[in-house]
């Protein structure tokens, strides 16, 4: 593959757009709000950042999620669940 300048690009680049990285995923973390404490651990353990903080509240990005769990084993107050992704 070329690219058309000599900078290293990340892994999950194509040299133009970014490829959404969760397309694989097998199950996905779903958050109860009413379980949520917003104290953010979720937020500080996801390896690819995939759950952002907007008005106090956190949000699920799953165009980068991969389903690996880590933000439900480590959530406190259990508010996250991993359910199995449709048609996969």
């Amino acid at each position: 593959m070329k690219f058309k300048s000599n900078y290293i690009v990340p892994i999950g680049a194509d040299g133009i757009h970014i490829l959404n990285t969760g397309d694989w995923r097998t199950q996905r973390p779903v958050l109860n709000e009413e379980k949520c404490t917003r104290c953010g651990i979720c937020f500080m353990y996801c390896p690819v950042n995939s759950i952002e903080k907007h008005d106090k509240k956190f949000i699920i990005s799953y165009d980068y999620c991969k389903g690996c769990g880590i933000c439900s084993h480590e959530c406190p107050s259990k508010a996250i669940d991993m359910i199995p992704e449709e048609g996969k």
